[in-house]
């Protein structure tokens, strides 16, 4: 039987983030002792109220709208409302199986092109391509902390076919960085002024390790998708439960995608949704989980890149999320003598000498003959770590010395990084 993939699928590859865990896991079966810097997925459990409720609910297995269930529509509308400071309604959330699959759908909907600052997440510009949706790299520099400056905004707009849907993802996966309030509004006029409409992925939003992130939404409400889920600050990847808030003005937007909805996913597992409510309505486990985990957070974050930045390496320090984006520029003339030119061939080099697994920055949209790649600082244990800040006075400093042993695998992975640099 002859069968054909379509023509601008045939080159697809498979998510380098996945693929990088998978191949992890594979070399770690044979015996290798790897360091686990590839994958970002939360290290931490779900809060014991969220599995309780997901296990009162198991028996629910009728369909629910394809909106979603209404109850927690509600409760992440107030959410938005209390903790965003934006104007969002329950008929104005839609949920779906991860915030992943959400995009998708936008940019299936949506007419004309993708801005997206690079570096990026992996998955907005192959989504784009599947879609055979015009996809562009803003290329940001590590001086601006690989923010999105809005001049660079609006350079973009002027040579790029309309309309244009910008993603903007802070804190940001790879880079771990976040805007200022002001930076925030300075992009949010350049985007009303080119009518330019946003996608503000905030899935790492409540992992800002302060505890400070302000939504873009906030001084471009009519112009602004915020986008968030259960995956990265409930320790929840795997439940695949994501949502849009939409503001009045794009509900035109979020009927069509619904309806794309309809016809594909049909709605999200149903007891899973119901789990869902108590996870934005048990303020008080919830921002107790959320104290610690930041907290956790920001202390291994910046033994990280301290680590780095005394060893030479360009990297600037977190403020959210558990990634770091550092830059080998500094040794490329060592490395270029190690045949090493891009970073592809950096990161497959160090995997085979070392055992430490990066991410090559060439699949975050920079340059292949970049020397950049992301750091997932989460190979550690999630419900120790917990217990051991937990047993710490929340006005305290936490160290990697109170961490312990659950921290060993990191300072480990980060000296043979370091060693191997300086060989």
């Amino acid at each position: 039987m002859k069968q054909k993939l379509h023509t601008h699928l045939e080159q697809l590859e498979r998510s380098a983030t996945l693929a990088i865990n998978e191949r992890s896991a594979e070399m770690a079966a044979t015996g290798q002792t790897i360091y686990r810097f590839g994958f970002g997925q939360s290290p931490f459990p779900v809060p014991d109220s969220i599995v309780a409720a997901l296990q009162d609910n198991a028996y629910r297995k009728n369909y629910l709208p394809v909106e979603g269930l209404f109850e927690l529509r509600k409760s992440i509308a107030e959410y938005h409302r209390e903790t965003d400071q934006i104007d969002i309604s329950a008929d104005g959330v839609l949920i779906a199986p991860g915030s992943k699959e959400l995009m998708f759908t936008l940019q299936f909907a949506l007419e004309g092109s993708t801005l997206i600052p690079a570096p990026c997440w992996v998955s907005y510009a192959p989504q784009g391509h599947i879609v055979k949706r015009q996809t562009h790299h803003i290329k940001t520099s590590f001086k601006d902390n690989w923010r999105l400056l809005p001049d660079q905004l609006e350079s973009a707009v002027k040579n790029i076919d309309g309309p244009h849907l910008l993603i903007l993802n802070y804190p940001g996966n790879p880079d771990g960085g976040t805007y200022t309030i002001n930076e925030l509004i300075a992009l949010a006029k350049a985007a009303r002024d080119n009518n330019i409409l946003i996608l503000s992925d905030e899935i790492y939003g409540r992992l800002h390790h302060k505890g400070e992130h302000v939504s873009i939404a906030r001084f471009y409400p009519e112009g602004t998708i915020v986008s968030s889920g259960l995956s990265k600050w409930c320790g929840a990847g795997g439940w695949r439960l994501g949502h849009f808030a939409f503001p009045k003005e794009l509900y035109w937007l979020k009927g069509a995608m619904a309806s794309i909805a309809s016809e594909t996913y049909s709605c999200v597992t149903t007891p899973v949704q119901y789990a869902a409510v108590t996870a934005y309505t048990d303020h008080d486990a919830v921002d107790d989980f959320l104290f610690h985990s930041r907290r956790i957070l920001e202390t291994i974050g910046h033994y990280c890149s301290d680590a780095l930045s005394n060893a030479n390496v360009n990297v600037n320090p977190p403020t959210g999320a558990f990634y770091l984006y550092p830059d080998f520029e500094n040794y490329r003339p060592d490395l270029a003598g190690r045949g090493m030119t891009n970073s592809k061939i950096f990161c497959e080099q160090l995997l085979q000498e070392t055992g430490v697994a990066l991410l090559p920055g060439s699949v975050f949209g920079r340059s292949a003959d970049e020397l950049n790649a992301r750091i997932a600082y989460v190979n550690f244990d999630g419900s120790e770590a917990l217990k051991i800040s937990k047993s710490f006075p929340i006005n305290s400093a936490l160290t990697m010395e109170h961490l312990g042993e659950n921290v060993d695998n990191i300072k480990a992975g980060l000296e043979k990084l370091i060693d191997w640099l300086k060989e």
